[in-house]
Parts: C-alpha cells; sequence; structure tokens
C-alpha cells in the first residue's frame, strides 16, 4: 500500500483529518466561512492544533456558527463563555467574535452573502506550487486588502496573516506543497 504524501504541517491525527478533508477546499458557505474567520483570530498566538482541539467546544459555544444568535450575545453570555474551558478565554478573542457576527449580518445584508464579499479578494491567476512551507507567506497583498476591508467594516481579529490563514483554509489560494495528493484537489491558483 502507497503512503500518501501530504503537506509537512499534517502530523497528527486530527491535523491530518483536517488537511485531508477541509484545509484548501473552496467554501462558500456563509456560516463556515464565519466559522473560520472567527476560529483563525481565535489562533493568534496559538498553534491551529490548539484551535482543532476545541473546535467542538467552539461550535457549541457560538451556537454553531449561527451569526444572527451570535450578535446578540450579551455581556452575561461574554462571562459565561471566559470559563468555558472549550474555548480559548481570551476576552478580546470572544468579543471580535461576537462584533464579527455583527459585521457578517451587515455584509449579508448589503451585499446579499458574506462568501460573495471575501472572494472577491481572491487571487487571479495560477501560481507555481511552493514547494516547502518555506516557500509559503505570512500575507499577501490580497490578504491585506482583505484585512484593510474587513477592519472599515467593522471585524476584529483580522490581521493580514490571519486573512491568509483564513484564505488558505477556505480555499481561496491552494497552498498544498507540491507533490502533496490534496494540490490537484484545491482551487486552481
Amino acid at each position: 500500500m502507497s503512503r500518501l504524501t501530504r503537506c509537512a504541517w499534517a502530523t497528527t491525527p486530527l491535523g491530518i483529518a483536517y488537511h485531508d478533508e477541509e484545509w484548501g477546499v473552496p467554501s462558500h458557505d456563509d456560516r463556515h466561512l464565519f466559522e473560520m474567520i472567527v476560529l483563525e483570530g481565535a489562533q493568534a498566538g496559538l498553534s491551529w492544533e490548539t484551535i482543532l482541539r476545541k473546535r467542538e467546544g467552539y461550535r457549541e459555544a457560538f451556537a454553531g456558527f449561527d451569526p444572527e444568535r451570535v450578535a446578540r450575545f450579551g455581556e452575561r453570555k461574554v462571562k459565561s463563555l471566559l470559563s468555558n474551558e472549550g474555548i480559548v478565554r481570551h476576552c478580546g478573542k470572544i468579543e471580535a467574535a461576537i462584533a464579527n457576527a455583527g459585521a457578517v449580518l451587515d455584509v449579508q445584508r448589503e451585499l446579499g452573502s458574506f462568501d460573495r464579499f471575501v472572494w472577491s479578494f481572491a487571487p487571479r491567476g495560477r501560481r507555481k506550487a511552493p514547494r516547502s512551507p518555506a516557500d509559503l507567506p505570512a500575507s499577501t497583498p490580497e490578504s491585506k486588502a482583505l484585512s484593510d476591508a474587513l477592519r472599515k467594516r467593522g471585524f476584529r481579529f483580522v490581521g493580514p496573516t490571519t486573512c491568509y490563514a483564513f484564505m488558505q483554509a477556505v480555499g481561496m489560494v491552494n497552498d498544498h506543497v507540491a507533490g502533496c495528493f490534496r494540490r490537484s484537489k484545491g482551487r486552481r491558483t
């Protein structure tokens, strides 16, 4: 039986499952996009593995990432979330998730979908496959533009590096390395 070649970061069972089934797969579902913007913001300063281990806790704590419900979270809910061991207990990140839910709703009202907005920042054209993780940028002009546009709309914890990780996660860019079995299954860039 041949062994699959994966991106070097996928080393744990949780990381391998995420890599093989989700990372880099184009997503156009507003709820999933909201989930990923929240999780990428929560990851700031932490490992992605930590966030993956807490993902189910986040789904439970943040109402299945329903932006309408999350946008209504008040002070009492924030206090409750700060004691929830199933998520990253960081007041700024929790408050950002709530603010971002409201901002997603604003974008949906204005443009019809969050998907339409974020995907307008996807890079155009083909890019050469990275040979190793060292070839991957921390941010790009597109992730900086997305970050700036999100911040103007009231989003928080959405710096250019976080936005680039979001773009990778939801398939706006295909950063599976050359030789990875998922490279040909991702987006064409």
